[in-house]
């Protein structure tokens, strides 16, 4: 097994391979998003593209979000 001061010993290009290696093994599979995702999407691009989209500011987000 190579411990952590046995890769820091190791050449740039070869510790940058390890650390995609390491990385790859880290990675999970996205989950599926549920179909209703989709709809909502779709509804909010529609109310964009209509000009019927809403805004809100940073500061009325924050306000909303601490209610």
């Amino acid at each position: 097994m190579i411990s952590p001061a046995d890769l820091a010993e190791l050449p740039v290009d070869e510790r940058l391979k390890c650390r995609e290696v390491l990385w790859a093994s880290l990675r999970v599979p996205e989950p599926n998003s549920p179909e209703w995702h989709g709809r909502v999407l779709s509804e909010r691009r529609a109310k964009i593209e209509n000009g019927e989209a809403a805004y809100l500011t940073g500061g009325e987000l924050k306000k909303r979000l601490q209610r």
